[in-house]
């Protein structure tokens, strides 16, 4: 999120010493494994991939297939101010409620980036310590290099004696030190005393709006509700539950391939820190993240903030045959790379959404290799009715049509790369998806021929690469 700040210096984020890893060669940590979950019949999951979305209150129409989400200019955890004279008792209780809590998310980082499991679970009654050390343990996994918590709001009575309710926003950092943090809030419960105890603590929530602050998070991320193994190479990191620990080294292998093309598809500013890519297993594709991705989806790439966008992929496509499994990795980390921060697209730019990322699968092979090709030869010799603003798919949408949706984005995109190069269709992604601006009012200036002409001209591209 390019607007996150970290907080003010009265409460400075807490860095670990052990920074300097993420320049170490790649290395792997395997917590013990639980018992292998049970595998849903196998079925051929199409390649194509979405990009997970939440609906923004904002008057601007998102696409079903994007996730946004943008910190204000305000600070985290805004050090408590004295107290006016006419200030309300409560107010003034809740306040110092919440220096307290401040104090103890303080020892809590620290204890995290020291590797001090007792120490970080320290802070919670005993009822909560099993799930904060799960927790400790996956995000010691994941290599965290920043971690900072601090109240969203003055805490409420949670209708107990000595018991308040307030949210939690939590900013960390994976690998990489001195990251643009990642966010994220949560529901918890705490008993006041000389050292607040934490009683309860929520799991994070899909949100379209989050606090006033940033315009909406995932469902649960996976280090919050399950074991982690994790391998990190150069450019990616890649995780999974430990059932499927023994396949990372070869997903991190083709994955850092990957990465490299990804990184040329950086439309604005730089390529992300590090991509970071889950594969779930059955139970975990319906969990991590809030669950909803559609039915045809093989992975997604899904906005966690501070200019993040981690890649979920589905179960089975580790069994995808080779070059499969490259062009969806090639697909996904270059929606990491190209996809802003801080935008509210709508339905219309998902053809230029995705054919890019298409582009970026294809990695430069020729369009009568594309694999494809015929299901898009079925729908643009069908139903389809030339228009490239419509192509949206929706969760039941039937696979062939899916594909064929897809197929048709990445024509488009690939006739304005070869018509004017990708410099200039990047220029044109960047007034469209960044900038909000209608194709319409923008091809003159970045093409020089109006929007009407240039799309007929990719419908007759498009309708010529299936004949």
């Amino acid at each position: 999120m390019n607007e996150g700040a970290p907080a003010g210096d009265d409460h400075p984020a807490v860095t670990s010493p052990a920074a300097q890893e993420a320049a170490l060669p790649p290395t792997t940590v395997m917590p013990d494994a639980d018992p292998v979950p049970e595998r849903r019949p196998r079925r051929r999951w199409p390649l194509w991939a979405a990009v997970v979305a939440v609906v923004l209150a904002l008057g601007v129409g998102v696409p079903a297939a994007l996730l946004n989400g943008r910190l204000s200019d305000a600070k985290v955890g805004e050090p408590a101010v004295a107290a006016s004279p006419t200030e309300n008792p409560t107010t003034i209780a809740a306040r110092q409620v919440a220096e307290r809590i401040t104090a103890q998310l303080d020892k809590q980082a620290a204890a995290l980036l020291d590797g001090d499991r007792s120490g970080f679970a320290a802070i919670a009654a005993p009822a909560v310590r099993p799930d904060l050390r799960r927790r400790f343990a996956a995000l010691r996994a994941l290599r965290v290099t920043r971690w900072q918590g601090r109240p969203s709001g003055l805490p409420t009575s949670a209708g107990r004696p000595g018991q308040w309710r307030v949210q939690i926003e939590f900013q960390y950092c994976f690998v990489v030190p001195n990251c643009q943090p990642s966010p994220m809030v949560v529901e918890t419960r705490w008993r006041d005393g000389a050292q607040p105890r934490l009683l309860a603590l929520s799991k994070s929530k899909s949100s379209p709006y989050v606090n006033g602050r940033f315009n909406g998070q995932p469902g649960a991320l996976p280090w919050e509700i399950s074991k982690l193994a994790v391998v990190v190479g150069k450019r990616v990191m890649v995780a999974s539950t430990p059932d499927h620990r023994n396949r990372l080294p070869g997903l991190l292998k083709r994955a850092e391939a990957a990465a490299k093309v990804a990184d040329t598809y950086v439309v604005d500013g730089t390529p992300p820190d590090m991509y970071r890519v889950f594969y779930a297993g059955p139970k975990e594709w319906k969990r991590w993240y809030g669950g909803d991705q559609p039915e045809w989806g093989a992975g997604a790439a899904i906005n966690t903030g501070g200019g993040h966008y981690e890649v979920i992929l589905a179960p089975e496509t580790l069994d995808y045959y080779g070059p499969a499994l490259d062009e969806l990795l090639r697909h996904e980390l270059a929606h990491a790379a190209s996809l802003p921060d801080k935008s509210y697209w709508d339905d219309s730019a998902w053809w230029l959404i995705e054919g890019l990322a298409e582009h970026a699968g294809a990695d430069g092979q020729p369009v009568s290799r594309y694999d494809g090709l015929a299901p898009t030869r079925r729908l643009v010799t069908g139903d389809w009715d030339g228009k490239l603003d419509g192509l949206l798919p929706d969760d039941d949408t039937p696979d062939r049509k899916v594909t064929g949706s897809y197929g048709i984005a990445y024509l488009a995109f690939r006739h304005l790369v070869d018509r004017f190069g990708e410099e200039q269709a990047f220029a044109f992604f960047k007034a469209v998806v960044y900038d909000l601006r209608r194709p319409e009012q923008t091809t003159e200036e970045i093409f020089g021929e109006s929007w009407s002409s240039l799309r007929k001209e990719c419908v007759a591209y498009i309708r010529k690469a299936v004949r």
